[in-house]
């Protein structure tokens, strides 16, 4: 069995040019016997499930919508899921993270997360195909995706991307993110009041419009952040939360320096007692930037706020 890892970009240009370049890619798979996943948009997957006919039910069908609308929580709980469950057998995924309409705050993150990949699966027998609808996404994704992907596809087209570094592009997204407003709820926390921290951002979270259960969502993802800043970090930090076009916005700061890109991306072992605290949050969270440096870490953190009906 071949331990190298593929991590193509497909370049595509409406339905059919999208239907042509993943069907082949998924029939040679499942020919070959090979654990077949697909977590695309809906519209992309209704169309998939359509043109693959019976052969949709021997394949996981995955709404990336919904499964990927954190791309921090792509790789552990899409991609490294179905990989993790197949680990002596060549597994095919395609995985669409990049559509139009993710927002320009989104955006930073889907980047640094195909970015990521590379570095998740480097010497796993595992191929994973990232459509880009390049008659929808604007010329700054279509660029990325070539500094991101070391091979391209475009209809019969194939070529190595010259441009493939892909840890230009983890540099890249990790930028100052802009202030927070002026008007932010502020709340300093410490090892002595961790329960005011959570007091505090369960109120906002609920004032905010967050249902119940988000708001405890909410509460439990920074009470993990502030916590690893207190035991894993210089012991204390500084709380932000305002809203944003239509999200909660929950800030945690710190003087640390997180050095591990992968931090937060990888599943924890069952048997052990930590680790988990950043995965959680991306599990939790709508969202999850981060800017890291020496003498400073941020994560915020986005809720989304449903209007009650």
């Amino acid at each position: 069995m071949s331990m190298a890892f593929e991590h193509p970009a497909l370049f595509y240009r409406g339905d059919q040019e999208f239907l042509n370049g993943i069907l082949p890619f998924v029939r040679h798979g499942l020919a070959k016997g090979e654990p077949v996943a697909i977590a695309v948009p809906e519209i992309n997957l209704a169309l998939l499930r359509l043109a693959l006919g019976d052969d949709a039910d021997r394949i996981t069908l995955i709404d990336m919508s919904e499964a990927g609308r954190n791309p921090g929580r792509i790789i552990p709980g899409v991609l490294r899921r179905f990989a993790d469950a197949h680990p002596d057998r060549h597994v095919r995924i395609v995985g669409e993270p990049i559509w139009a309409g993710r927002s320009d705050t989104e955006y930073p993150a889907c980047a640094q997360h195909e970015a990521l990949i590379n570095l998740a699966f480097d010497g796993r027998a595992v191929t994973i195909l990232c459509p880009y609808d390049v008659g929808k996404l604007d010329a700054r994704t279509i660029a990325d995706a070539e500094v991101t992907h070391p091979t391209i596809i475009d209809g019969d087209d194939r070529w190595a991307s010259v441009l493939y570094d892909p840890h230009q592009v983890i540099a890249a997204t990790n930028q100052p993110l802009p202030a927070p407003p002026a008007d932010a709820a502020v709340c300093a926390f410490h090892s002595g009041n961790l329960a005011d921290v959570r007091g505090f951002t369960l109120a906002r979270s609920v004032a905010a419009g967050l249902g119940h259960d988000r708001a405890l969502d909410a509460e439990l993802a920074i009470n993990e952040l502030a916590a690893n800043s207190i035991h894993h970090g210089p012991g204390s930090g500084i709380l932000r939360i305002w809203p944003e076009d239509g999200h909660l916005v929950c800030e945690v700061r710190d003087e640390g320096h997180l050095t591990d890109v992968m931090v937060g991306r990888s599943p924890v072992d069952a048997s052990r007692s930590g680790g988990r605290g950043v995965l959680l949050v991306n599990y939790l969270a709508d969202l999850v930037r981060t800017h890291t440096v020496p003498g400073s870490t941020t994560f915020r953190t986005y809720f989304r706020v449903v209007p009650a009906r």
